[in-house]
């Protein structure tokens, strides 16, 4: 485990000179707001490292030392917008397992099970849902932390090949290129949706300012307190106490047993301060976006649906992978515009 510069300094040469390297990491959703980033695994070609971002160490060098080089991750999404927004790193190029093996056909595409299928190895499962911010870690847990990259260079070797001799290797590059891009893109935590909740659309205008003022609440005191939010009160429970206070009715029940006075106390000046506002600053419903698709349409998703579901076969591939339902429709109504937002490799599949 590395959890000092100094420790950290030899590996940093090592590092930059590997053209691929694996990485994975783990996080404490589960267990504290906002997330912390608590662990790194890095696979190198002969060598398996476990960095400490908890500890008093400075991660600046290790991210410039794998700038240049290739990542090896599987399912890559959440470590990378974990790694851009904690640290601003982004890779200069990414090779997805999961994304690989989807493009050769595999119906299953754990890691677990690309372990299995090419090591014909069982990896423990057990640790997944761990406190990855306690310290020490248990034996059980390093074990798992390190498995998670320890094959994963050696399955890159064996998907690359495969790729490249079915001619497939481009539209990996292609899927990684649009990962990055996305991990990038900033999430509007404050944004207008954020807080409208399952169950939120058949409230009126007043039971949404209440909701949206609890929810507000509810994010401040998840910070407050280090726990995911519905540690503090749960959407079911948001909902609930935002329809009984918008109707007038008494809610201080549904609050958990557990809350504390303050708690209480806080929550009731929210309420009272949503009772204060004007009418015309509560927000409002959202319309529903009904789509009507005419006939026409309807003749061209299927001609669409016919093209993808064939070429799909014929490659042996999920059809979806070359374009989802809602992406057919999308196309069948406006084909210039939407053609567009396809990668290449998927453009050329579903042309007529």
């Amino acid at each position: 485990m590395i959890d000092s510069n100094t420790a950290l300094a030899p590996w940093l040469e090592r590092i930059a000179d590997c053209p691929v390297v694996a990485l994975d990491t783990e996080a404490d959703s589960l267990y504290s707001y906002p997330e912390r980033l608590c662990l790194i695994q890095i696979g190198l070609p002969d060598h398996l490292i476990l960095v400490d971002p908890l500890a008093d160490i400075d991660l600046d060098p290790l991210w410039e030392s794998l700038r240049a080089s290739e990542i090896v991750i599987h399912a890559a999404d959440y470590d990378l917008r974990l790694l851009y927004r904690r640290f601003g790193f982004v890779p200069k190029r990414i090779f997805d397992t999961m994304w690989a093996v989807r493009l050769l056909g595999f119906r299953e595409f754990g890691l677990n099970h690309l372990v299995k299928h090419f090591h014909q190895i069982e990896l423990e499962k057990g640790s997944q849902k761990s406190d990855w911010g306690k310290r020490p870690l248990t034996a059980k847990m390093t074990e798992y932390a390190l498995n998670d990259v320890r094959y994963l260079l050696s399955i890159c070797d064996r998907l690359r090949q495969q790729l490249e001799e079915f001619g497939r290797l481009d539209w990996l590059e292609q899927i990684g290129s649009r990962l990055l891009r996305e991990a990038v893109q900033s999430v509007d935590v404050a944004s207008e949706d954020v807080w409208r909740v399952k169950g939120s659309s058949r409230l009126p205008p007043i039971g949404l300012a209440h909701l949206k003022a609890f929810w507000q609440w509810r994010e401040e005191e998840a910070c407050r307190s280090n726990k995911p939010p519905y540690f503090v009160l749960s959407h079911e429970a948001l909902l609930q106490i935002a329809i009984l206070a918008s109707e007038g009715k008494p809610w201080d029940s549904r609050l958990p047993l557990r809350f504390s006075a303050r708690r209480r106390r806080a929550i009731r000046e929210v309420a009272s301060r949503v009772k204060s506002m004007s009418a015309d600053t509560w927000p409002q419903k959202k319309r529903s976006r009904r789509v009507v698709i005419s006939e026409t349409e309807k003749d061209r998703i299927e001609q669409l649906k016919r093209i993808r579901d064939a070429r799909a076969e014929d490659l042996g591939l999920d059809p979806t992978l070359i374009a989802s339902k809602a992406t057919l429709v999308a196309l069948a109504r406006d084909w210039e515009n939407q053609v567009q937002q396809l990668m290449g490799w998927q453009r050329q599949l579903i042309q007529p």
